[in-house]
């Protein structure tokens, strides 16, 4: 039966996992995201996720036979990289920026193959619209906390949903991990994704 680890402190990743079948185990990486600044978005989201997976893959607590999962998720606006905000101000100059306007959702994925040492890691992209939302709307939400724990400063699936007017590409992706995507990285380490599902019903027999 393999394990599979997602190396993220992020609940919406979780659920997003255990609503496609899967029951991983949780493992925060601790990673300093700030070693990674300078990159171009698309490079930075995909760098931190192979770094998060690297970082637990080397715990003593994971299993040999298991499936380790590193992301990361950026929004890419005007060329720049915007991870989670610092603040509420800095929440407030986003959200802005970003109104009336489309950014593109990146989330990197790296998949660490424990019992052969076997690497698999890509990017998905969605491209977000954003309402038009007043300065009052923006203020409401910023003061909710929700956007300072999030990528973008937004999120699809809880508060900020109503500020999301379309996306273009996999819903997943913006909540947090492409499963389109993590799929294939599955099958290219030689795994077969209805597996999983098998390992998780069995865990729970």
């Amino acid at each position: 039966m393999t394990t599979f680890v997602l190396a993220s402190a992020s609940p919406a990743r979780l659920k997003t996992l255990r609503s496609a079948g899967l029951d991983p185990t949780v493992i925060v990486s601790g990673v300093d995201e700030s070693q990674a600044d300078g990159l171009p978005p698309f490079e930075l989201a995909l760098q931190l996720a192979e770094l998060k997976c690297a970082a637990v893959a080397a715990r003593d607590e994971v299993p040999g036979d298991a499936l380790v999962l590193g992301c990361d998720s950026v929004l890419e606006l005007d060329g720049e990289a915007l991870g989670k905000p610092g603040d509420p101000a800095e929440a407030v100059r986003r959200w802005q920026a970003m109104r009336g306007r489309s950014g593109v959702l990146l989330t990197g994925h790296c998949l660490r193959d424990m019992a052969t040492g076997r690497v698999a890691a890509a990017t998905a992209s969605t491209t977000v619209h954003f309402a038009d939302v007043t300065d009052e709307e923006i203020e409401a939400y910023v003061a909710t906390g929700e956007p300072l724990w999030v990528a973008g400063a937004f999120t699809v699936d809880s508060l900020g949903g109503a500020f999301v007017a379309g996306i273009e590409g996999d819903h997943h992706n913006v909540v947090g991990v492409s499963l389109p995507l993590l799929r294939d990285l599955v099958i290219e380490l030689g795994h077969s994704w209805t597996s999983l599902w098998a390992a998780r019903d069995d865990a729970q027999a």
